[in-house]
Order: C-alpha cells, then sequence, then structure tokens
C-alpha cells in the first residue's frame, strides 16, 4: 500500500460505507464505540438525499477509501455564515502521511469559496497529534467554550 498515490475527491453516494466505516473506526480512537447510532440509511439521506445537510470529501487509494472529511454549513449570530468540519478521519494505518492536510486543506478551499466568516471544528483536549496537526494551521484553539448538547431521548422526553 506504501506506493499507492493518494487522491482526495467529492464523496459520493456510493463512499457512504466505507464512511460509515472510517466513522466507527473514529469512535472507537476516541473510546466511545458505543456511541455510534447512525444508520446508512441515516448517512445516506443526509449526505445525498433531497435535503442532504453534509458535504463530503474522500481520500482514496487505488484500492479504498482512506480517509474522509465531513463539513456542514452554520451560521453565527455575529459573524454570518461558517463552515463547520464535524470530523477529519484517516485509517490509523495511513496516518502520518499527509493524508490529513490533503482533506483539512479541501475543506478549507470550500470555505474560501464560500467566503465563510470562520472555519470551525473540535477536538479533544488528549488528542495530542491532532492539536498538533491544527497548530501547524496557526488554528485558535480555544479553551474557553464548553460543548453544551441535549440527547434525541433528552429532547424527545422534553414537555
Amino acid at each position: 500500500m506504501e506506493n499507492e498515490s493518494i487522491r482526495v475527491r467529492v464523496g459520493k453516494e456510493q463512499d457512504v460505507p466505507a464512511v460509515l466505516g472510517l466513522i466507527k473506526e473514529l469512535a472507537t480512537y476516541e473510546r466511545a464505540a458505543d456511541e455510534v447510532s447512525v444508520t446508512l440509511d441515516q448517512l445516506t439521506d443526509d449526505g445525498f438525499g433531497p435535503n442532504a445537510i453534509y458535504g463530503l470529501f474522500v481520500a482514496e487509494t487505488d484500492s479504498n477509501i482512506v480517509g474522509i472529511a465531513l463539513y456542514y454549513e452554520k451560521y453565527s449570530t455575529w459573524k454570518g455564515r461558517c463552515l463547520y468540519l464535524e470530523d477529519i478521519i484517516v485509517t490509523e494505518n495511513m496516518r502520518g502521511k499527509g493524508i490529513g492536510a490533503q482533506l483539512f486543506e479541501a475543506v478549507i478551499q470550500v470555505a474560501k469559496k464560500r467566503n465563510s466568516a470562520r472555519m470551525e471544528w473540535q477536538v479533544l483536549n488528549w488528542n495530542e497529534p491532532a492539536i498538533g496537526f491544527y497548530k501547524k494551521y496557526e488554528a485558535e484553539l480555544d479553551p474557553e467554550w464548553l460543548n453544551g448538547k441535549l440527547t434525541r431521548e433528552q429532547i424527545q422526553s422534553y414537555k
């Protein structure tokens, strides 16, 4: 596999099974394997259905998909349109080959083309390789903001 060239392209509907596999691999890496509940049908519909809500780049070798970048548009009341990078995932045995940089830079180009006010993402505070990666881009990593969320169950049970 060392001799295979890497190509980054816009994701296609037929890539979704491989995308879900990488999502599950990331969840395992982030010590949260049991938390992935998105289905193949959801991922397909949300990315390629009539109301698609995310964009996708894939990194592939001659033989398979080895990385993804999934992003979507969000809105800041202070800044306007922003691009949110949900995840960059590179399969473990292909890390350190510049694939993450190719994917990240592809998303930067989308943000640039859309004239986004910001491009945002999250990184776990213990993920030193990812933190180091983003620092190479002189990215601001903001320790002040806490992440809030309500689960589907909490939303549905709200009175």
